[in-house]
């Protein structure tokens, strides 16, 4: 399998290239409408074709790729049905299979973070995007935020993973490239250690975070591919 970990430093977005070196074909998580250019000069480099690209939710913090990737590759967005971005090729649910090439990818619904959370899991390795982060999770507090979900979905499907899944997260803002669940079950901030529900709903409630900082413009525009206002994919992220 072809991976590469890519990073936008601005909002310290993960998004990661994933291909199947027999077929060349590959998809995108989380593509960032900035880095565009640098996606298509890379995925020639490694005379790939991209089919998918692959949203873990709906973002608040930067503007997706999704659209003007799909404009210029001819790639298929894949979105949650509950995302609330119906402008999307491809609307998964929980369990859902898809398959590029020799990777098969499976959907997780991890909702908790926004309504329309994903994870992926492809082989050994699990892409959570915000449901949770390394030494952390998302916020609860926004876009159908529900901390006693997050906490569910964490626990009942992330952390049931085998133990050794390397965990990649959406973002990270301390240098930190990827985890794994069993690090993770023991060590996490806010959920591990054997925290309990109500321990962690108590301090997602506490946490007093700062209006995000690009929500009133990615929202909409992620709420359309990318694209409801390409003069605003100025903004970086």
């Amino acid at each position: 399998m072809i991976f590469r970990q890519l990073f936008e430093p601005d909002t310290c977005t993960y998004s990661y290239l994933i291909g199947c070196e027999f077929t060349q074909k590959a998809v995108l998580i989380d593509p960032v409408a900035s880095e565009v250019d640098s996606y298509v000069a890379l995925l020639n480099e490694l005379e790939l074709t991209l089919i998918y690209t692959m949203e873990t939710h709906v973002h608040a913090d930067h503007i997706t790729g999704a659209g003007q990737l799909r404009d210029t590759l001819g790639s298929k967005s894949v979105v949650h049905r509950d995302a609330g971005a119906m402008c999307a090729d491809l609307l998964v649910t929980d369990g859902v299979p898809l398959q590029v090439g020799e990777v098969e990818i499976l959907v997780l619904h991890t909702p908790g973070h926004t309504a329309g959370c994903v994870s992926y899991v492809i082989g050994d390795r699990v892409f959570t995007g915000d449901a949770l982060l390394i030494n952390g999770c998302g916020r609860t507090d926004f876009q159908q935020g529900d901390a006693g979900m997050l906490y569910d979905n964490i626990t009942q499907k992330l952390f049931t993973l085998p133990p050794d899944t390397l965990l990649y997260p959406g973002h990270d803002y301390n240098g930190k490239t990827v985890s794994t669940i069993k690090q993770e079950i023991a060590t996490n901030a806010r959920l591990g250690g054997g925290k309990t529900r109500d321990e962690f709903i108590k301090i997602m409630a506490n946490l007093n975070l700062a209006y995000p900082k690009y929500i009133d413009e990615a929202l909409p525009a992620n709420q359309a591919c990318g694209q409801l206002d390409k003069q605003s994919q100025v903004i970086q992220g």
